[in-house]
């Protein structure tokens, strides 16, 4: 088969399009042929072995992990799907057996691992995955609307729809609508929740996306400020819960924005990783301040489910060739973009 794998860390230079061998299901594992698979920071962060992501070459590494497609084989073990199915898939790959994955918190299993970092991904015109991580697909949904869900919408479910709860009556902040996570939440917090939403962005060009996908209320942080915009928006009071996956650049501006007893969720720290927190503040206030990395295989589930309802319809920017995939990271790198990057074997 076609793939994009990498034999060394580094820039775009180091990832190679060429043939690699087709994977083999294990007895509880189905092969997908890929369809679409999505873009991530994560990708660029194994390409270039950093945020702890370094890796020992040999062997050959190849990238990705959202993806969406059809079952061509399966396990003998597969007993929820069939040769034909269409899937979207959860690129975190849990262990099965620990306390956590017993108990439906999967999403803190300690061994788990992801596709494209642990274990060959998705940037391939197929791949293989473990049954319980490919989720059915009705005719209705793209596989590249499919491709573009599991790592956005998965840390935005866990946190905000599950742990935090959002509700309808509630005003949740967006920071950064037009990257992945930040589009994927205006949906959910208004198509699905129904909550009053506002979110920040650059441009005007791209305050009308974000508007275009449900957001009541954009700041263009570049004219505005946020924290005195939020008051005013909200008649002084403040949000209810916010999700950021920005990190430090934000930080303070978010703080400032919670009314007393909101929550902070935080999936991300692309601006860095470092901040300062006041404690004071923190227990006089009563703020909850949730992280989030990925989510369940419930979480994922009900995803799934909204996405064949078509409650949600993920933004995607623009779709490369599998072979022109260092020109998609490029792409992410500049930041010069609305929704996901995808690539197309």
């Amino acid at each position: 088969m076609k793939a994009v794998y990498i034999e060394a860390h580094g820039d775009v230079d180091v990832l190679q399009y060429g043939d690699r061998p087709d994977p083999t299901p294990g007895p509880n594992d189905v092969v997908v042929q890929v369809r679409a698979s999505a873009l991530n920071r994560l990708d660029i962060f194994t390409r270039q072995g950093q945020r702890g992501l370094a890796r020992e070459f040999p062997p050959p590494l190849i990238l990705g992990g959202d993806t969406a497609g059809e079952v061509v084989a399966a396990g003998a073990g597969v007993t929820t799907l069939s040769v034909g199915d269409r899937v979207v898939v959860n690129p975190r790959v849990a262990c099965g057996v620990c306390q956590w994955c017993g108990s439906g918190r999967d999403d803190l299993c300690p061994r788990s691992r992801f596709l494209g970092t642990a274990r060959d991904g998705s940037y391939a015109e197929l791949v293989a995955v473990p049954e319980v991580n490919a989720y059915r697909l009705d005719e209705s949904v793209s596989f590249a609307s499919a491709a573009a869900v599991p790592t956005t919408y998965l840390p935005v479910w866990n946190m905000a729809v599950r742990r935090a709860a959002l509700q309808p009556w509630e005003t949740a902040l967006v920071f950064s609508a037009s990257a992945g996570v930040g589009a994927a939440a205006i949906q959910v917090f208004k198509n699905v929740v129904g909550a009053t939403v506002i979110a920040t962005t650059s441009t005007p060009e791209k305050a009308e996306l974000a508007r275009n996908l449900g957001a009541d209320h954009v700041i263009n942080y570049n004219d505005e400020d946020i924290t005195q915009r939020v008051r005013e928006i909200t008649g002084g009071a403040g949000v209810d819960l916010l999700i950021d996956h920005v990190g430090a650049d934000v930080w303070a501006h978010g703080f400032r924005a919670l009314r007393p007893g909101g929550r902070y969720c935080i999936c991300g720290a692309t601006s860095g990783l470092r901040t300062e927190l006041h404690l004071g503040l923190l227990f006089s206030r009563q703020i909850e301040i949730y992280g989030g990395y990925m989510g369940s295989r419930e979480d994922m589930r009900q995803i799934a489910a909204v996405l064949n309802r078509g409650s949600v319809q993920p933004a995607i920017h623009q779709t490369y060739p599998l072979a022109q995939a260092a020109a998609a990271q490029q792409a992410m790198e500049a930041t010069n973009f609305f929704g996901k990057l995808l690539l197309q074997p």
